[in-house]
């Protein structure tokens, strides 16, 4: 009997754990390194044990101080969650030497998955297709494009696409540093890129009694940097192909566990073509970020079968099957149109309409989040921030549900990908189940993304918020003061990016709203977080949030507009038409915030990890020039414009944070 659970991970695989252990009545130990010490799931664990220490190779990487957590804290068992040590054998194997259960598959089989290069030629010989494996010295133009890829972990890491034989040396060597850096083994291999493939994957459980289910088939074609962005089942390609092909994945899927002797859930993970014929890629030994697509269409509880089969108790009853269609956005913060750059801050707001961690039936929104209000995404760990999950009876209805979704949800503080979720879930091709892995190749963020209709009246409806937060509610024909003589425009300037936006107005007699430069809008009211107007003849609401740009300030329902509140404010105006986000202008620039012309500003908190020149270098425009290491990925910074690099203030190993000064480019024409 497994009594108390500590799970060996953080965020949302956490919390997610955490809840189907309260419906059994299991006890919950939480492990929280120093940066995670006020995150959600430490204050919803009966337990926690502190590692100390920020990064994950100080803390959650530590197995030794993950087992020592469990014993200080009487748990009988460990939940490794994904990522970190989930498919680590020698942990799995530190845990069952300790006498605690290991809520997984056995280490033999995650030590055979974990290495791509060994699983693939235990699939062969188990008849799954697979990929032919390619010699780099022997590759030529004709093998192109190929995809370099890392031979343990997963999750997008350590793999890189090649397309011109020139491209090879540095892709070799940056996808060995990433996955040294993920996964401590440097190994990387090539094998033939499929340029439109299909990301298709069988969920499997198994038990110590010789039962294997395949519990239907999800595909997850739609990524960025080979990371999955959203996710569904069942497979639209499979259902579009029909045939024999369901039958043939999960057979294969089936075929591939039984070959390693495997035990609990895994997910063996394909790729799959237009005519029907598909490839063993891997197979990840633990749970999925995307399980919840799969219990959403099979009534299932993961995580509940896998405490019961690590618990030594048989799958009961026929394999499940799938009804109805599920599909799951995962929320990140990051700035898509900015090379997918990932964002740090604080969650001053976050409301995600859903049913938390536990599938909505046939028809609803399933929330399973990391973070809540308060929160701090800094740069040690993933920028996921949440999950949210549609179910309804057909894909259609569950795709525009999900979107629906997304587009009312407000999530403030830090800069997201909803736009683009909600432009990918209703773009054409998505809808027609026809989208590949090339999806984002062929359609970049700024063509997916709607963007504000008009942002000037968002920032009129700013400028309103921010004048009822200093003088109060602001109501039509009704005005503050006794003037004898015309009222004169107000004036207030905001950035919408790198652009100023200027609203000048004022209230003429009888409460009229003249705004200088639009003319179709009329006031109905405002206070400070919502605003109602007139536009167009159609009546609009809009709410207006406030946080601080920097983190030197408090953010909540007492930061307004007032005069003691900071100049640096950000705010978001969301309304039926999307969401703006605004940056107030200060009425006088702070000159400790200047930095040298030329200066190229780390995009986000991170460590240097790389220089590719020196002080005196010709340099041209888009040459990477530093590479920064942060929320687990590697991200290159270019030069601009072609010139010199006139200063590299930075060395390998510096921790810098978002806006500190990396190179000074001087122009080539200076």
């Amino acid at each position: 009997m497994i009594s108390s659970v500590l799970v060996a991970n953080r965020g949302e695989i956490a919390r997610r754990v955490f809840a189907t252990c309260r419906r059994r009545g299991i006890a919950t130990v939480a492990v929280f390194s120093d940066p995670d010490a006020g995150s959600p799931h430490v204050r919803e664990a009966d337990s926690a044990v502190r590692l100390p220490g920020e990064t994950a190779a100080d803390t959650y990487l530590r197995g030794d101080l993950i087992i020592e957590a469990a014993r200080r804290a009487g748990a009988d068992a460990v939940h490794p969650g994904y990522g970190f040590l989930s498919e680590n054998a020698h942990f799995a194997r530190s845990v069952r030497d300790a006498g605690l259960t290991w809520v997984g598959p056995g280490p033999e089989a995650i030590e055979v998955m974990g290495s791509k290069i060994e699983s693939k030629r235990r699939m062969a010989v188990a008849g799954v297709p697979v990929l032919e494996r390619l010699d780099v010295a022997t590759l030529t133009a004709d093998d192109l494009p190929v995809l370099v890829k890392a031979s343990a972990g997963g999750g997008g890491r350590g793999m890189r696409i090649v397309r011109a034989l020139a491209e090879l040396p540095e892709a070799l060597a940056s996808a060995a540093r990433e996955a040294a850096a993920a996964f401590g083994d440097p190994t990387v291999f090539c094998e033939r890129y499929l340029e439109d493939g299909h990301h298709v994957e069988v969920q499997i459980m198994a038990d110590e009694h010789g039962t294997i289910w395949a519990l239907g088939e999800r595909e997850c074609s739609l990524q960025r940097r080979h990371q999955k962005v959203i996710e569904e089942a069942p497979s639209p390609l499979v259902d579009r192909l029909g045939g024999d092909l369901r039958q043939r994945l999960l057979a294969a899927g089936r075929a591939a566990a039984a070959a390693v002797g495997y035990r609990g859930a895994g997910t063996v993970e394909f790729l799959a073509d237009e005519k029907g014929g598909f490839w063993f890629l891997e197979m990840n030994t633990r749970l999925q970020v995307e399980h919840p697509v799969t219990e959403g269409v099979t009534g299932t509880d993961l995580v509940g079968l896998q405490l019961d089969v690590a618990a030594g108790r048989p799958l009961i009853g026929r394999e499940p099957a799938m009804s109805g269609h599920a599909i799951e956005a995962r929320l990140y913060a990051e700035d898509p149109a900015a090379d997918w750059r990932p964002q740090t801050g604080t969650v001053v707001l976050f409301d995600v309409a859903g049913v938390a961690f536990e599938s909505p039936g046939r028809d609803g929104i399933r929330v399973d989040a990391g973070v809540a209000e308060g929160s701090v995404v800094g740069p040690h760990y993933d920028a996921m921030l949440a999950k949210v999950v549609s179910c309804a009876p057909d894909r259609e209805a569950a795709a525009r549900q999900l979107a629906a979704a997304l587009r009312r949800s407000r999530v403030h503080g830090v800069t997201t990908n909803r736009d683009l979720l909600v432009g990918s879930l209703l773009h054409p091709q998505f809808l027609s189940g026809t989208a590949s892995t090339a999806f984002y190749d062929a359609h970049p963020p700024a063509s997916l993304i709607v963007s504000f209709p008009r942002p000037e009246i968002g920032a009129l409806a700013a400028a309103l918020a921010d004048s009822a937060a200093e003088r109060g509610p602001l109501l039509p024909g009704v005005r503050s003061g006794f003037r004898n003589i015309s009222v004169g425009y107000r004036h207030r300037a905001y950035f919408h990016g790198d652009d100023e936006i200027s609203v000048r107005y004022r209230f003429a007699r009888g409460g009229r709203l003249e705004v200088d430069g639009i003319e179709d809008v009329a006031f109905v009211s405002a206070d400070p977080a919502r605003v109602v107007l007139d536009v167009e003849g159609v009546r609009r609401t809009w709410t207006v949030g406030r946080f601080p740009a920097g983190p030197d300030f408090p953010a909540g329902p007492d930061f307004l507009a007032g005069p003691d509140t900071p100049a640096d404010v950000r705010l978001v105006v969301d309304g039926p038409q999307g969401s703006l986000e605004l940056r107030r202008k200060p009425r006088f620039t702070d000159p400790s915030s200047r930095v040298p012309a030329g200066a190229l500003a780390a995009p986000m908190p991170g460590t240097v990890i790389r220089l590719a020149v020196a002080p005196g270098d010709r340099v041209a425009a888009g040459q990477p020039l530093v590479w920064l290491e942060a929320m687990k990925m590697e991200h290159a910074v270019h030069a601009p414009a072609a010139g010199v690099v006139a200063e590299l203030p930075v060395t390998v190993g510096q921790q810098v944070t978002q806006g500190t000064p990396l190179a000074v480019v001087t122009p080539a024409d200076d």
